[in-house]
């Protein structure tokens, strides 16, 4: 059978009504559609039988995890593509979501009209068996959302692949949230994650020996940076066991295990308040539709009169119907299981319902798709290290998450925002400079 490509370039054509945008690769070595783009390359037959029986995101996801589909070529090239024929011609039809709009593509196999390709599909396809999920997918344990439990769990299967692997994707800062290119784009990574780090402190208002809380602390480096360069004692929780276990021992080379402490802890188990400044920078993302007025409240009440928050926290664009909404399916299965995204309109809502005066929001949308990029680059420059310290599969999850992300950014789709809230006393004095911007009292 040297002809797959051409039987699957006119399948998928037939289906999308429209050319496909990128050279396609077949099992059988043969090849058709555009030369001069990226090639989709179809590794195996399984890669059509992963789609049959899970039409939409889900399908693709787990046929790119197990190797049976591939890119050669410019990666970000073949995304921004294929998404302009997917996501943004799914969306003309009725306002759908992108997802729904892929989804209703691959299943309008299921139409009358189009039987004769669905048929020809199940030929090229193979054995009608339906191919187990990747190693990589997570598995759940059920029960309710946001269950102490079950969020451990969650955060257990993102971080907890190896700190060696971090370190080749993040590089020496260990930060693994948006970085702040304030110098510009030809910036270190390094350079911008430490001015992320210093921007928060100044906004927190740092001083020597006040006491700071820091919600997802990851591996250490933004209360490092606090108790080293503004003097603080702090305080820093993660639900992850490796994470704490590699911050712990950056603490004690610093020579800082008097004034830092790491917890494996979660946040609603805190009870030793309260704290001058909270910093949450990443993490709001996994506290959960339903629980976030409670990690509003909870993180009010840690605080002193007239002490400061600082959230940061990804942002997705607003529904004209937010009961629409819906998580992406290969984000949930492969990367944050229950994570969860808000408009920022809303976050900055819950955080006023919960008490806080939001003084500033500051968007860094740009700087997160210049991040990711940068992690990007760094896990292709490791990509043998990466697979060897967890697994291609696992390489592949991280590789295709953020250069889509990346795109997801630049283009608007979703966003980054600082949230700087303070906990006003009652004399109504926040402590703040009377210039914008400026963050010390």
């Amino acid at each position: 059978m040297a002809e797959a490509a051409r039987r699957l370039t006119a399948l998928a054509e037939q289906v999308l009504g429209v050319p496909l945008p990128v050279r396609l690769r077949a099992w059988d070595r043969s090849e058709s559609g555009p030369p001069g783009t990226p090639v989709l390359v179809v590794r195996r037959r399984r890669a059509l039988r992963r789609l049959l029986w899970k039409p939409g995101e889900l399908g693709l996801a787990r046929a790119w995890v197990a190797g049976d589909l591939d890119v050669e070529g410019d990666l970000y090239e073949a995304l921004e593509l294929l998404a302009g024929t997917f996501w943004e011609r799914g969306e003309t039809a009725g306002g759908t979501s992108r997802r729904q709009g892929l989804a209703a593509l691959l299943t309008a196999l299921r139409d009358p009209r189009l039987r004769a390709a669905g048929g020809e599909l199940l030929r090229l396809a193979g054995p009608w068996v339906p191919p187990a999920p990747p190693a990589e997918e997570v598995r759940r344990s059920g029960g309710p959302l946001h269950t102490l439990r079950r969020d451990k769990q969650a955060i257990s299967h993102h971080y907890d692949v190896g700190n060696a692997f971090y370190e080749k994707v993040l590089g020496p800062s260990m930060v693994y949230s948006c970085a702040y290119w304030d110098a510009g784009p030809d910036a270190t990574l390094e350079d911008a994650q430490r001015a992320k780090l210093d921007l928060v402190c100044r906004k927190l208002g740092l001083a020597p020996g006040q006491r700071l809380l820091d919600v997802g602390c990851g591996w250490g480096s933004m209360v490092l940076h606090a108790a080293r360069e503004y003097g603080v004692s702090a305080v820093g929780i993660t639900l992850s066991e490796e994470q704490a276990a590699y911050a712990r021992k950056r603490v004690a080379e610093a020579g800082l295990t008097d004034r830092v402490e790491i917890r494996v802890q979660d946040y609603r188990e805190i009870s030793d308040g309260p704290f001058d400044a909270v910093s949450s920078i990443g993490m709001a993302e996994h506290v959960g539709s339903t629980q976030y007025a409670a990690y509003a409240a909870d993180l009010y009440a840690l605080l002193k009169p007239g002490g400061r928050l600082l959230n940061h926290q990804i942002a997705r664009r607003p529904l004209h119907d937010e009961e629409a909404y819906q998580v992406d399916e290969f984000i949930d299965r492969y990367v944050f299981p229950d994570g969860e995204l808000a408009p920022v309109g809303r976050t900055v809502a819950q955080l006023e319902e919960a008490g806080f005066e939001v003084r500033d929001v500051e968007a860094l949308r740009e700087h997160y798709a210049l991040t990711l990029r940068s992690w990007v680059a760094n896990l292709e420059a490791h990509w043998a290290d990466a697979v060897r310290l967890t697994s291609p599969g696992r390489a592949r999850v991280w590789r295709l998450y953020m250069a889509a992300c990346a795109l997801s950014f630049e283009r608007n789709r979703i966003g980054v925002n600082q949230v700087l809230a303070v906990r006003t006393p009652a004399s109504g004095e926040p402590g703040l400079s009377l210039r914008a911007r400026e963050w010390r009292g």
